[in-house]
């Protein structure tokens, strides 16, 4: 199951809202608004509101909600405390862990000067203006990074990123690493012994993490590590945790809210500040042992349930990295007895209540679905057992087979997009094979790749395109009628738009052009002639100053349209070798190309016509 468009507003059915309708707590304060709540079986996905915040920390917020505070003195106060904590050399809260990194490259940038912080992103004169990020580790997160301003330098190799530091680096940025991971050639303690002497400052995002006390990333030699308030730590949503190099974090501080710059509309309130600093408080006193027997516990309920059901893989993962860190129940089965798939059913249990937000999955011929427990509250075991137990016993017709294709829409499509506030026209390249579908859909400034199938008049295509730090999918739903594709389509976590596509009415070009004989020399001969027409030693001849390029024409065009082997004498040195015949070139093209190398490299000779080359092979 997918982290944003699996579990759509659009297809619920919200109700009626009356201007007299007010909020209601009473039964659910969610319901009372039309919207039906989830039960956590997927993970600490801010999309469907990351964790539930530990009755400690919301006591802690409504206290903090009873008095006014001068923001300043708060922050010190919490990085003081902080430090106490966790052993830190300081702390600080963010409104949400890609604050975080963007508070603490901003301050990277400007070095806590104010008059540098209000011209950002305008780093014209600036000595940091660029980070560095392993190529590993770029993400969508690090758009945080990128919002600053500087100029984003990917690494794949120490060598790479030894080439790459410089006085311009504001800080290296990586996402957590696993201590001893193998195979990982940029570990934190490769890069930190790279950047340590540029003293360039190492900021390691942990969004998911549990928190480690002392913390293991800042005892690697991290500057910085950053955590999400609302996910593992259970703290509030709209909070992030940053610990270590007290100056950084004090200039990162300064770059957020309340204080006017490019922070300011990354506003943390005291009641999250308190929060965050009341979820740390109570990781350190939580037993954590206990929550996961807990987990376990509901793991056994759920799959004692299951255990009847013929044809079920189960079994229980205990994971022991500190991302993600629950226990899951991973259940598959062949999708071709059940007739059904992993991602059908999450969607079936994400779209009816009472709803379940679950992780599907496809590997080795099996299908299937993931319940991981961080989440999952006292008697959501119960509902999840019957309703996965409802779902994986239901017989099921086997689908059919995809009708007959309406049409044959190979060709070139204008695609009209009526996005939520706004019109593009796109293009689209397709090729039909039966009623499988292929090309590309040129967007508003990306090529992406399609692929797809016609349903008889029902088409379904993916489009999708991605690159270091970016990914679009986009997933069209629509209907042929009357020589016209239109329908919806599903943009991920960007929600959705609606399309309309016709053929384009382009005329296809019907005109001759010619190909610079430069062209056709780098691509048949450069290689062995080489670039500057000198030879390859004893096995190439040289065509500059050569008597066999600039002499007979004839004996030239015949050697290029038939081949030549055998040993010959050029410029008084011999040379055994075998030149393929280019006869599979048209004369025009020929021509062009032994006109360029009689006229290169000091070469001054006649130019060869097109006739010249088809006397030598009876004409093409």
């Amino acid at each position: 199951m997918g982290l944003a468009s699996e579990l759509p507003l659009e297809g619920l059915s919200l109700g009626h809202q009356s201007a007299e309708a007010h909020l209601n707590a009473a039964d659910n304060i969610f319901r009372s608004i039309g919207v039906e709540p989830i039960i956590n079986c997927r993970g600490t996905f801010t999309i469907i509101g990351g964790s539930i915040e530990r009755p400690e920390v919301r006591a802690a917020m409504e206290a903090a909600s009873q008095n006014f505070i001068q923001y300043d003195e708060l922050a010190e106060g919490i990085g003081r405390r902080l430090a106490a904590l966790t052993g830190a050399e300081w702390g600080m809260v963010s409104s949400g862990c890609a604050a975080a990194l963007k508070h603490v490259t901003a301050a990277c940038v400007t070095g806590g000067d104010p008059e540098k912080l209000i011209r950002i992103p305008d780093l014209t004169g600036f000595e940091k203006t660029e980070a560095v990020i392993p190529a590993r580790s770029r993400n969508m997160y690090d758009h945080s990074i990128r919002n600053i301003g500087v100029r984003i330098v990917d690494v794949s190799t120490p060598q790479e990123l030894a080439d790459a530091l410089s006085p311009r680096t504001a800080l290296v940025y990586m996402l957590a690493d696993e201590p001893g991971q193998k195979d990982n050639t940029l570990s934190l303690e490769a890069i930190v012994a790279l950047a340590k002497p540029w003293g360039i400052p190492v900021l390691v995002d942990s969004a998911a993490e549990v928190l480690t006390i002392p913390n293991v990333h800042l005892a690697r030699g991290a500057t910085l590590v950053a955590y999400s308030g609302g996910k593992a730590i259970c703290g509030p949503q709209c909070a992030g945790l940053l610990l270590g190099d007290k100056a950084i974090l004090s200039a990162a501080w300064q770059a957020s809210s309340p204080h006017h710059g490019p922070g300011r509309d990354n506003k943390v309130g005291r009641e999250e500040m308190i929060g965050m600093l009341a979820a740390v408080e109570t990781w350190t006193r939580r037993d954590h042992a206990a929550e996961w027997k807990r987990w376990l516990a509901m793991l056994d309920h759920i799959k004692g349930r299951l255990a009847s059901v013929q044809g079920l893989g189960l079994a229980v993962t205990e994971p022991t990295q500190l991302s993600k860190k629950s226990p899951a129940l991973t259940i598959t089965w062949n999708p071709d007895s059940l007739h059904l798939t992993g991602e059908e059913l999450a969607e079936e249990l994400g779209r009816t209540p009472p709803r379940i937000a679950i992780g599907s999955l496809q590997r080795d011929g099996l299908t299937g679905v993931q319940v991981t427990t961080g989440q999952m509250q006292d008697g959501d075991q119960q509902v999840v057992a019957d309703r996965l137990y409802a779902a994986l016993t239901r017989k099921r017709s086997q689908k059919p087979a995809l009708a007959t294709p309406a049409a044959d829409l190979s060709g070139d499509w204008e695609v009209s997009m009526q996005f939520l506030n706004g019109q593009h026209t796109h293009r689209l390249q397709l090729r039909q094979d039966g009623p499988w579908l292929s090309g590309t859909y040129q967007a508003t400034f990306q090529r992406m790749v399609a692929e797809g199938y016609l349903d008889g008049e029902q088409i379904r295509l993916r489009c999708s395109w991605r690159e270091p730090g970016n990914q679009l999918v986009y997933i069209f739903l629509g209907q042929w009628k009357g020589g016209v594709l239109l329908g919806e389509v599903h943009l991920g976590e960007y929600r959705t738009a609606r399309f309309t596509a016709t053929r384009a009415d382009r005329p296809m070009p019907k005109r001759r052009f010619t190909v610079p004989g430069g062209r056709l020399y780098g691509t048949y001969c450069a290689s062995c002639h080489q670039r500057d027409g000198k030879g390859n030693g004893q096995r190439f001849p040289p065509l500059a100053g050569s008597d066999w390029v600039t002499g007979d024409k004839q004996r030239l065009v015949r050697s290029v349209v038939h081949g030549l082997s055998g040993p010959i004498t050029v410029d008084g040195k011999a040379y055994n070798n075998v030149m393929p015949g280019f006869g599979f070139l048209r004369d025009q093209d020929l021509s062009e190309l032994l006109t360029h190398i009689r006229s290169q490299w000091g070469n001054q000779a006649s130019p060869v016509s097109a006739d010249d080359v088809k006397q030598h092979r009876g004409g093409q």
